[in-house]
């Protein structure tokens, strides 16, 4: 029991998220859409506002339906399970509580998740990529530093297998140049260290002296205006690299730590050692990878083999 409940449970459950879970702001951020979602839903198609502490298996089967059968900006599967995985968990939250005393989504079935395997780089485009980010363009007006950065980020996310947001929480005490090594802090407030290749330690090294150093607590990155940058603007800051180097500007940072665990498994590593270089709670997460380098394989033996 945690004592009288708010009016809106969806705010209390938000706030467990954040307080008591350690959830990350973009968790919170979706949750709390979706749940707001179904309000919305629940009004607008059955006349009432949705109580959280009346709703039966009946109400969550017609919203899957709904879902499920919209014409209009149709949901791919993973989208309806995001959905459903906020409400699932806010149940869960409401019987802990003790606010109700059976959970309505326990026996709802979901659609299955869509199968993709993770889009990546070859290792040829990673390094036109960065071949992109040391081009020196005599036009180009942007200060030194600032060019800099633009070499470690990307070098950084690639070397590390880094979250984007990882990337951006990034503060000076957390990396230590000389072991070529950074303390990151992944979901779920989890903590682990990744190393650092040579090409990351040396950009890093230059970024910082062009820019300067400025105490343990300050965030290593930095946008022109000499405040944090934002994941929105790493996307930003690597789809002119993307164009420059003439590759898919839709590519997104993600893609990059996508390429780091690709190419760790084409390249012997074990599948336990990379789940432990990504943070992945759970070894399923990083079995999708395995697919991957196995498509990679009957690419080369359908090249390479006289009878393939």
């Amino acid at each position: 029991m945690i004592g009288a409940m708010p009016e809106n449970l969806v705010d209390a459950y938000i706030n467990y998220l954040k307080a008591e879970r350690n959830a990350s702001r973009y968790t919170q951020r979706n949750y709390r859409s979706a749940l707001l979602e179904f309000e919305t839903w629940h009004r607008e198609h059955l006349g009432k506002p949705a109580d959280w502490t009346r709703l039966d298996l009946n109400d969550l089967r017609a919203y899957v339906l709904f879902l499920s059968g919209r014409k209009k900006d149709v949901l791919n599967k993973n989208s309806i399970l995001l959905r459903l995985s906020a409400i699932r968990s806010l149940f869960k939250y409401l019987v802990r509580a003790g606010v109700i005393a059976e959970n309505p989504a326990r026996l709802l079935k979901s659609p299955k998740r869509a199968k993709r395997l993770p889009q990546y780089l070859s290792s040829s485009e990673v390094e036109r990529l960065f071949s992109a980010t040391r081009k020196d363009d005599p036009d180009d007006t942007t200060e030194p530093w600032l060019k800099a950065r633009d070499r470690a980020l990307f070098e950084t996310l690639y070397s590390g297998g880094l979250r984007v947001q990882e990337l951006c929480s990034l503060r000076e005490q957390d990396v230590n140049l000389e072991e070529g090594m950074a303390r990151v802090l992944g979901k779920g407030g989890r903590e682990r260290w990744c190393p650092m290749g040579q090409p990351a330690v040396d950009s890093l090294r230059d970024y910082l002296e062009l820019r300067g150093l400025k105490g343990p607590e300050a965030i290593i990155f930095w946008n022109k205006n000499k405040t944090p940058l934002t994941t929105r603007s790493v996307q930003r800051i690597l789809k002119k690299y993307l164009a420059a180097a003439g590759l898919d500007v839709r590519l997104t940072p993600h893609k990059l730590r996508h390429s780091f665990a690709t190419h760790l498994l084409n390249n012997g590593a074990d599948l336990r050692s990379v789940q432990e270089l990504l943070g992945h709670k759970q070894l399923t997460s990083t079995q999708v990878y395995t697919h991957v380098s196995v498509q990679e394989m009957k690419k080369v033996y359908k090249k390479a083999h006289p009878r393939a």
